[in-house]
Order: C-alpha cells, then sequence, then structure tokens
C-alpha cells in the first residue's frame, strides 16, 4: 500500500470510529453522574459476536460479553499466579464431600440483578433457585445448547433424565421438577451432586459467561429473543447492539457495591504495584465499554494507532500478527510507541490453534489404518514453524499437543509428531496406504481410485487468506489438492456443530487451569459439541473419565500422557501453535492485566480522561 493510500484509509477509519465510539448522551448513573464526562473504554473484535444467551454461545467474543453481565458463584484472582479461586456472588468457597460427588455453595444475600421490566419495577434478588434454573436450561433441548455435552459429562444426578423426558415427547421440559443433581435447599443454598468423584467440580462454578445466572422472567418475556435481552447481576448491562458492527456496555446501576481486591504472590512486583495502586476502589471503574468489530487487521490497528480504541488487547483482539515486526521489533517495543506512553504486556495464552478432521467425513474422516495414515500424513505436511514466524510475525509457539500452557497436563519439554514438519515422512505415509497418483495427472488419488480432494472452511479477512495460501503449499508440497469453502465464522461454527464441513481452522482457549478442558474435544460423548471433530473412541473415552475422577498428581499427570498420545496417533485435529499475545495500551488505559482465562478485565481498569484529552489535543 502506498503512503497516500495509508493515509486515506487511517482517515476513513478513523471517521468511521468516531462516529460509532463517541460516547452518547444519558446512560447509567455513576461517578460521570456528577457532572464529569462518562469514562468510555473502547476496544474492538477482530470476528463478529453471535449473541448473549450463555446457553446457546460458544465463541470467545459473545462469551467476552457475557463475562461482563453475568456472575457465577466464583471467580479467579485478577492477580495471582498460578490461578486462584475466590467467591464472587458466593459468600465463600464451596464445601464438598470426601468422595468429590456432593457440592455445597452459600450464596451472598443482597445481590440484585439489573432492573427489567419483567421483575414489575421490584428490586430482583438473586437467590440459589436462579443457579438451578440456569444450570437445567443447557438439559433443555429446546435451547440446542453446544455445552450441554459439557455439563452431562459431569453427570449431575437426575439432569439427562430431565432432558429424556423432554426428548421424549412424553412432556415440555420439566424445569419445576427437583432433582438431585441441582437443586436449592434454602433461599441461599445451591447443592450440586455428582454420579461419579469431580475434585476439580468448583472450576465450572466460576465461568460466569458460561455459568452465570440468569432470571427466568426475563427469559420467559423474550421467549425466542433472549440473546438480546441479557440481564444479570455483573458489573456492566447490554445498551446498545449492532449485529456484526457495534455493541455497547453501559455501567449497571444495580450493582452491588464490590471493591477492587486481589492475591498477587509477594515476589510479583507488576501485580504488588496494582494492588497498592486500586485496592479498595469501587467497581467498575469506566461507565460504558464500546465494542467494534473491525475483521482486518489493517483497520484495526490504524484505529489503534488513531486513539480511536485504547487497546488491542484480550484474545479477542490483541496486536495484529502483521504488525508486530513494527509494533513489538525482536518482543521489545518499538521506541516511537514507547515516546507516546503506550506499554505492552505479552505472554504465551492458554490456547491452542486447531485444524479439525471431521472423523464422519467420507474422506478424512474414520478409524481404519489408511484413514488414520491420510490425516497423519496432511499433519506432518502443515509447517507450524513457518505459520509462527512469518504468517503469525513470531506471535505464536509451536504446538505439540492440544493440551495448553497454563494448565495441569502441559508439558514444555512434551515433543510429539505433532509439532514435526516432514513431508518426507508424510510422503511416504500416503504411499504406503494407497493414496497414490495413478493417473500422472500430479495429484494423488484414494486408495479407491476416487479423486482426494480436501475442503476446508475459511475466512474472508486477509489474515485467513495467508494461512489458506500456506496450507495449499504444503497440501501441493505432498501432491494433494485442496479447496476453500470461504464463510462468515459464526455461520461456520454453525456447521461446524452440524458435522457438514470437512476440516475447518479455529481457536480454542481454556476457561481454567485443569487441562482436562481442552481434552473435552476429544470425547466421545461430546461429539457435536466440544468435540467439533466428533471422534469417538472408547480407549481415549475410558482415559477421559479417569481423568475426571483422580485428584491432581503423578497418576493423573500419566493419564494426560496417554491422552496426547492417543490424540496424536489418531489426529482428529492437529494443533499447530499456541498464540503469544501482544497486548498494547494507551497511556489513559490505567490497571491493565491480561488474565490467564478468558476476558474478564473491562471493570478492573480504569480511563484517565485528562490523559486521553491531552493526547487528542496534541
Amino acid at each position: 500500500m502506498t503512503r497516500t493510500a495509508a493515509r486515506r484509509l487511517a482517515r476513513l477509519v478513523c471517521g468511521l470510529a468516531a462516529a460509532l465510539l463517541l460516547p452518547q448522551a444519558g446512560g447509567a448513573a455513576g461517578p460521570a453522574a456528577a457532572g464529569a464526562p462518562a469514562k468510555v473504554l473502547r476496544v474492538a473484535f477482530n470476528s463478529a459476536e453471535t449473541g448473549f444467551d450463555p446457553v446457546r454461545i460458544s465463541d470467545i467474543y459473545s462469551r467476552t460479553v457475557t463475562a461482563h453481565i453475568f456472575e457465577a458463584p466464583y471467580a479467579y484472582d485478577p492477580l495471582a499466579r498460578p490461578a486462584k479461586l475466590r467467591p464472587l456472588t458466593a459468600a465463600a468457597l464451596p464445601e464438598h464431600s470426601a468422595d468429590h460427588r456432593r457440592w455445597t455453595v452459600k450464596l451472598r444475600p443482597g445481590i440484585h440483578f439489573a432492573d427489567h421490566p419483567a421483575f414489575g419495577g421490584r428490586p430482583r434478588e438473586l437467590v440459589a433457585q436462579d443457579y438451578v434454573y440456569t444450570f437445567k436450561r443447557f438439559a433443555d433441548p429446546a435451547n440446542a445448547s453446544p455445552v450441554w455435552s459439557t455439563l452431562e459429562s459431569l453427570g449431575l444426578v437426575g439432569l439427562a433424565e430431565l432432558r429424556q423426558q423432554a426428548l421424549d415427547g412424553r412432556r415440555p421440559f420439566a424445569y419445576d421438577q427437583a432433582i438431585d443433581g441441582v437443586h436449592a435447599p434454602d433461599r441461599y443454598t445451591l447443592q450440586f451432586t455428582l454420579r461419579e468423584p469431580r475434585p476439580r467440580f468448583a472450576s465450572v462454578l466460576a465461568a460466569s459467561d458460561v455459568f452465570g445466572a440468569v432470571a427466568r422472567e426475563v427469559v420467559e418475556r423474550h421467549a425466542g429473543s433472549v440473546a438480546e435481552h441479557p440481564v444479570g447481576t455483573g458489573p456492566f448491562r447490554l445498551r446498545q447492539w449492532r449485529r456484526n458492527s457495534l455493541i455497547v456496555l453501559e455501567r449497571n446501576p444495580d450493582f452491588r457495591e464490590l471493591h477492587y481486591d486481589a492475591e498477587p504472590a509477594a515476589d510479583d512486583a507488576a501485580g504488588q504495584a496494582l494492588l497498592a495502586r486500586f485496592q479498595g476502589r469501587r467497581l467498575p471503574m469506566v461507565d460504558e465499554v464500546h465494542i467494534t468489530v473491525i475483521e482486518e487487521e489493517q483497520p484495526r490497528w490504524l484505529s489503534f494507532l488513531n486513539g480511536q480504541i485504547d487497546a488491542v488487547a484480550g484474545a479477542y483482539g490483541s496486536l495484529p500478527g502483521s504488525f508486530a515486526p513494527t509494533a513489538v521489533p525482536n518482543g521489545r517495543l518499538a521506541p516511537h510507541l514507547a515516546r507516546r506512553g503506550i506499554t505492552a504486556q505479552r505472554q504465551v495464552n492458554a490456547d491452542v490453534v486447531l485444524t479439525y478432521f471431521n472423523m464422519e467425513d467420507p474422506v478424512v474422516g474414520g478409524y481404519t489404518a489408511e484413514r488414520v495414515a491420510l490425516r497423519r500424513a496432511i499433519g506432518l505436511a502443515m509447517d507450524s514453524r513457518r505459520e509462527a514466524r512469518l504468517i503469525r510475525r513470531g506471535q505464536a509457539v509451536p504446538a505439540q499437543s492440544i493440551v495448553v500452557p497454563h494448565t495441569t497436563g502441559y508439558d514444555a519439554a512434551f515433543k510429539s509428531e505433532n509439532g514435526d514438519h516432514d513431508p518426507v515422512r508424510a510422503k511416504a505415509l500416503l504411499d504406503v496406504y494407497g493414496y497414490t497418483d495413478r493417473d500422472g495427472d500430479g495429484w494423488r488419488e484414494q486408495p479407491d481410485g476416487a479423486p482426494l480432494r480436501l475442503q476446508l472452511a475459511t475466512q474472508p479477512e486477509q489474515i485467513y487468506r495467508q494461512f489458506d495460501e500456506q496450507f495449499r503449499r504444503d497440501m501441493e508440497a505432498i501432491g494433494v489438492r485442496v479447496r476453500f469453502v470461504t464463510g462468515q465464522w459464526p455461520e461456520q461454527l454453525k456447521q461446524a456443530r452440524a458435522g457438514r464441513l470437512m476440516m475447518w481452522m479455529l481457536g480454542s482457549s481454556a476457561s481454567g487451569p485443569d487441562g482436562q478442558d481442552a481434552l473435552q474435544r476429544l470425547h466421545g460423548p461430546q461429539a457435536g459439541g466440544q468435540n467439533l471433530a466428533r471422534f469417538r473412541l472408547p480407549a481415549f473415552d475410558a482415559v477421559y473419565e479417569r481423568l475426571s475422577a483422580l485428584p491432581d498428581g503423578p497418576e493423573r499427570d500419566a493419564l494426560f500422557l496417554d491422552a496426547k498420545r492417543l490424540s496424536i496417533a489418531y489426529m482428529p485435529y492437529k494443533a499447530t501453535v499456541h498464540r503469544v499475545s501482544t497486548d498494547l495500551l494507551h497511556p489513559w488505559v490505567v490497571g491493565y492485566r491480561r488474565p490467564l482465562f478468558w476476558n474478564e478485565w473491562w471493570h478492573r481498569v480504569d480511563i484517565d480522561a485528562a490523559a486521553r484529552a491531552r493526547a487528542v489535543r496534541e
């Protein structure tokens, strides 16, 4: 792009962003109500959201928003490393039976939902029954929840049976039928009973983005459009939503008095400094959050440089890889950005980028030796190191397995075939199992002589064109043809869940410190849900169930190794890279620290309005 064209694009982006992001009159009462301008945090998503009904979503963009509207009983300490669970709406950490099958949660009285007409003008207190209803919604077949398979695997006593009654058509889903699996003995007590021991069940109760409490009155009032009317107990509420374009959150005026608190390690200087500065501040510290969807990297980067967005941060939109050499050459913040007061934070994420194979597809699916060999050959041909170095501009490290950093089961010393790039071995595998070029046209056929053509789902943005070109190059090197099917991410997610895609690349982020979460993508009972590959292997499922029941320790670590080896041997997923995030923030954004898991941070940062005004003048 020429310098003149770049300037024109910058002016266009600035004009569009300014039109979208200027604070609007009115809004919730808060610190700005005394006459000061509203404190507005402005961020961008690099892909579109799908909606805000927790029972129906699985994408990180929607779940980042819902995590700031709804609240689970627990959350992770924002500064503790390693991760530490702490009460959110609960009054204390959960109690559990000796066998980890019964869990009891006491809720804090006096927490209220954001006001909504469904409540008839009266304050609506959060009670234990709200969580009972929330969990039951995932089992209701009418909601077609992609999270149901995960919840089902936990074995809440009676919940699957309740679902089956509705599936059999004997009666509508019986929300009012009591079950042992999740029930409320009194107004503020919540109890869970599990079929099998689940030592890490408490981590499920820390997922505000999914298991945050919803109010039954609101859901029933907006039947059919719940995704447009999220009402929770969290720090923000939804004020405006233009699909695939703009999301505006505002301070929840009914949010309880909650103050900044954390427990960083004693030797964590940065964490201790944040605690000293913000401890005791009432949350949220900003009045509004404006989220724009800017899918292309260059407009998103220019919007940041021109101050139209305050940060390129979080798993949904950190520094675009194509600009990393300019912004952080050799991993260090560029001097011209440092002079502007911009700061950078860099870490390997608790995530993994995957290319999945539909195990029910007639070309790449199946468990016979030749199909396994095909998937392994494709994996060996894929050059993850080149992807990390050139396309992602050093903003990634090659992955050795599906298990992600910062979680149990991850071992930085573990090496495997998954991390290899070996086209020679890939071609040898294809030759041995009958994927040869019979007609001499330079392309391989299937063992039965039928054409071998791969079909990879992709998105239209420029960055995906780079991924596609590398994949084409890697496949052509082993004599395999590939066709790309372009579509929008939300629609392709629906197709993936329905088993209609042959192959697709996507990212997967950990929601907690247990590495078993990543293995949900291979658990047979979760096929069509978290298990997009529809992988079903009894040997793997047996390992998964043992992992669920065992406490952390050497025996469980050995099972993680078994699980990784089975995954790599059958290759339902090719894990390519773990992304490295470089978060850049303008100097007027204060208090940011990237969470290890998910993205609940908007309510924990402050905006220095005076610093922003000075930057605009300059």
